[in-house]
């Protein structure tokens, strides 16, 4: 990856001649088109030890390479918002739409567009026309009011020819973004996002040639007082009560560390790797790169090293549920104590599964066998305390249900029931479930098997209304995939799922209705809607996965593909919802989103033209939210001066999938609600996408 990386670096600012950013959001960052430009952003961007000359070798040659297709464009049509694509582009045998959109309603509604009676898909390298074809309209000319849009599909699905291309209306001079068809094209985005992870990395330095030279940062949260030396949140003068948790990942946006949402990350980006080895190569420039085991796994491994630090295996072998981090701009600018939260029953059990299924995966790693042995003991010995201690929770920053734990973490890890404000007994039921399912896996024990094929009928399979449920119902049916598991029950799991997906209105006759003219159905949009589209999209990649007969696998991988081809581009906003990803050839990427490195007014790290930098690229921010609102606070006498004279609009007052404003201020606007990263829709994300990289 490190020659790639360079080359990655280099292209930057030829790609930013195309840059626009999203709609109603975008700021065009600055464009300087000189070799010389070019080599001295290299040099600040630069992850490679290759020479000087080869470096101005390969910025000549991509410079020459975008002003040929520059030369295209201009003669061809001005990009619009209103025709939008998959922005990084199609696999050559993938279903191919472009969507050309006439606003209704929501913030572009004075926009007015209706597509001429044929449209084109030109090569943006020859400017010859490939195909062309008349648009044909969504729902017989109906608005959708998901998105407030009119809408027209280009299907050009029969050109397979790799290339760069755009789809251009010719008679009104418009065309979208430029795009590739490519077997390929994915790879180069799924390395960007799983390098997030990287950057995500507690306690250890972003170094060049790994970090790109803009994002290198000193190791995080290491000082007097912090992760190494981590207190007891209700007994913080006691130096007694000091543990190492060093290490682990900044959950999302803040630094704070969750035993639970960890595991779940281990879990998701192990099915990953599962799901498509072949994906996930040993060149995505992390230190770990060349030692020839999957960086993938090495990542992994870099977050189940914490989860072992969060576990007391010399004591009762329970797993403690949250590291409280110091905020700061670089990370390791972050001077705070780092102090910790008790064991839990969910962090236990969460724990447990994610040990199983990792000593599963790595054992075939021979480097690591005896680590694969030993997470195997842990997994078992926190199955043990969990079954032992059913009951245990704890409740971080909640004063009214943990006295004394204000202000530790964030986000609640605790899950409770809503119905009655108690922690929720249905989610440790499914913790346990899902933990028994890896442990079989890892051991073929018959405990865990009686206690599943005893249980399995209480999962929450109905899932037609949401994809809520996708990480535990993909365990049942890797479960349904085991060898050893009783025939009848491996064939309910299967029956119950396709069911459930052919069932209603939310699932497979979603995509065959055409009930989006985005093509990627989800019948709710709230916080995190873009990690609900990833997992949406991998629900009908489990029916290829697990052989779901009854249900058309064609139809099963287009419909996948439009999820990716949304979170690309395909959306209301014309936006790729990954940050800064303008050096891929994203036309209009995140220019920023909530994260405390990447805060509201650094220098270096704010608005992707605005700061020196913009933010680190690839990650998958958190998605159109009609529920967001700006703080309570705002509405109260007097009004704070940082709360302006109205919440903003968008995000609030728009159609569902026009609820988002590409913006990262804190409280009191509060943008986290919109446009916050978090390491779950991230690796739902990769899974989703690994499953189209050979």
């Amino acid at each position: 990856m490190r020659v790639s990386s360079l080359i990655i670096s280099v292209s930057f600012i030829s790609f930013l001649t195309a840059c626009g950013g999203g709609s109603k959001g975008g700021t065009k960052p600055p464009v300087n088109q000189s070799s010389a430009t070019i080599s001295s952003l290299a040099t600040s961007l630069g992850t490679s030890s290759l020479s000087s000359s080869s470096l101005l070798s390969s910025a000549a040659s991509i410079s020459s390479a975008a002003s040929s297709i520059s030369s295209v464009a201009s003669s061809v049509a001005s990009v619009s918002e209103l025709v939008v694509v998959d922005q990084f582009g199609y696999l050559p045998d993938a279903q191919k739409i472009a969507v050309l959109r006439d606003p209704q309603t929501g913030y572009d509604s004075a926009e007015s567009f209706t597509p001429s009676a044929s449209i084109s898909l030109v090569d943006m390298t020859t400017g010859e026309t490939l195909f062309s074809a008349a648009p044909v309209a969504w729902k017989a000319g109906a608005t959708d009011t998901s998105s407030g849009d009119k809408a027209w599909w280009f299907d050009f699905s029969s050109v397979t020819t790799p290339g760069t291309y755009a789809v251009v209306d010719k008679t009104q001079n418009l065309r979208s973004p430029t795009f590739k068809i490519a077997a390929d094209v994915y790879k180069p985005v799924l390395k960007h996002a799983l390098r997030t992870f990287f950057y995500q990395r507690a306690g250890f330095a972003k170094e060049l040639p790994y970090a790109e030279a803009a994002w290198a940062d000193g190791a995080s949260h290491i000082g007097a007082g912090q992760d190494k030396n981590a207190r007891i949140y209700n007994d913080k003068s006691n130096a007694a009560t000091e543990k190492d948790l060093s290490g682990g990942w900044y959950d999302a946006g803040d630094y704070n560390k969750y035993t639970t949402w960890a595991a779940d990350y281990v879990i998701t980006l192990l099915h990953a790797y599962l799901e498509n080895p072949a994906a996930w190569t040993d060149d995505f420039n992390i230190p770990e790169s060349n030692n020839g085991i999957p960086d993938i796994l090495d990542e992994v491994k870099w977050g189940v090293d914490w989860l072992k630090k969060m576990q007391d295996a010399t004591g009762d072998n329970s797993v403690l549920t949250i590291v409280g981090l110091a905020s700061g701009s670089p990370p390791s600018a972050a001077t705070g104590r780092s102090y910790y939260g008790t064991a839990s029953t969910n962090a236990t059990m969460s724990t447990a599964g994610a040990f199983a299924l990792a000593s599963k995966v790595f054992a075939d790693v021979p480097a690591w066998a005896s680590y694969a042995t030993d997470l195997n003991v842990r997994a078992e010995n926190a199955w043990a305390w969990a079954v032992a201690n059913p009951s245990v929770t704890f409740f971080n920053n909640d004063e009214a249900r943990q006295p004394g734990s204000g202000g530790l973490g964030a986000g609640q890890q605790e899950p409770i029931d809503w119905s009655n404000g108690m922690a929720s007994t249905k989610d440790r039921a499914i913790k346990k479930r899902m933990a028994a399912i890896y442990l079989f896996a890892a051991t073929g024990g018959a405990t865990y098997k009686s206690h599943i094929e005893a249980d399995y009928t209480n999962a929450d399979l109905e899932i037609y209304s949401d994809p809520f449920h996708e990480m535990e119902n993909t365990s049942l049916l890797y479960y349904s995939s085991l060898p050893g598991v009783t025939p009848s029950v491996a064939s309910d799991i299967k029956t119950w799922f396709k069911n459930d997906m052919n069932g209603g209105t939310e699932n497979w006759n979603a995509m065959t209705s055409k009930k989006d003219p985005y093509l990627a159905y989800i019948k709710d949009y709230v916080w995190g809607s873009n990690g609900n589209k990833a997992s949406k999209g991998s629900m009908f990649t489990d029916v290829i996965e697990y052989e779901i007969s009854g249900l058309d696998t064609t139809i099963a991988k287009n419909s996948a593909l439009t999820y990716i081809n949304y979170l690309h581009g395909v959306n209301p906003q014309g936006m790729v919802y990954l940050s800064n990803m303008y050096s891929l050839g994203a036309h209009s990427s995140a220019n920023e989103f909530y994260h405390t490195w990447f805060g509201d007014g650094t220098a270096k790290w704010d608005r992707v033209g605005t700061s020196i930098y913009g933010p680190a690229p690839g990650f998958l921010t958190g998605g159109p939210n009609p529920s967001y609102d700006w703080d309570g606070f705002c509405t109260g006498s007097p009004n704070d001066s940082r709360c302006g004279g109205a919440a903003p609009n968008p995000p609030k007052g728009q159609p569902a999938q026009k609820a988002y404003k590409d913006f990262n201020t804190s409280w009191p606007l509060n943008s986290w609600s919109v446009t916050e990263n978090s390491n779950g829709y991230q690796s739902n994300y990769l899974r989703l996408l690994s499953k189209f990289v050979n």
